[in-house]
């Protein structure tokens, strides 16, 4: 039984990984140039059943991932992002079963206008990104380890980021509708918050 469960485990965790976007040629942003890439976690709130992790290594996973996104970019204007973790859950290991605990990273994101020095988002834009897009009934602590986990967890939350930016053309001079990827599917607005199965991470917007 344990080992049916293990390939069944294995099976949902690839087809939860997916192919990374990143190799692919990055979708229209205009004049956007990455300016500073700002990471804060200090109040980061760790759901009880979850591994840990310190601020710093959050705010490096998460400045990693901004960078590799982002980075790539190469317009005219430079732009600040600034990332704060507001809370967390890493899947501990264990024998999975269903409803296991699930990986999920709560991040909110604001934009600055470098030159301007002003801040082009009225309030902060509250992301929740599961690890493997919440379709998952079992948890991933027993097929990823911790630092696994948090790399698709921010991979994800900046890739939302960028979705979130991408709904502002007049803030990069984007000429017409906001683009999509090749391929990519929308994503509801609705679809990037959800509650913690039997958990919950009170936050507050910036």
């Amino acid at each position: 039984m344990l080992k049916q469960l293990s390939a069944l485990c294995l099976v949902l965790g690839l087809a939860a990984c997916g192919g990374s976007d990143l190799k692919d040629p990055p979708v229209d942003m205009g004049n956007f140039r990455l300016g500073l890439n700002i990471a804060v976690a200090d109040n980061a709130q760790k759901v009880p059943i979850s591994r840990s992790a310190t601020a710093d290594e959050w705010e490096e996973s998460i400045r990693t991932a901004v960078a590799d996104r982002f980075g790539r970019y190469r317009g005219t204007k430079l732009y600040n992002i600034g990332i704060s973790v507001d809370g967390y859950a890493l899947a501990p290991p264990g024998i999975p079963v269903v409803a296991a605990p699930k990986s999920v990273l709560v991040i909110t994101a604001n934009i600055w206008d470098d030159a301007a020095q002003k801040k082009l988002n009225a309030e902060g834009r509250q992301i929740h990104v599961w690890e493997d897009g919440g379709a998952s009934l079992l948890g991933t602590g027993l097929i990823r380890g911790r630092d696994r986990q948090m790399e698709v967890l921010s991979y994800n939350a900046v890739k939302k980021v960028e979705e979130w930016l991408l709904t502002h053309p007049e803030w990069f001079d984007i000429q017409g509708a906001a683009p999509t990827a090749v391929g990519a599917t929308p994503v509801p607005e609705g679809a990037e918050a959800g509650p913690v199965p039997g958990t919950s991470i009170p936050v507050a917007a910036n």
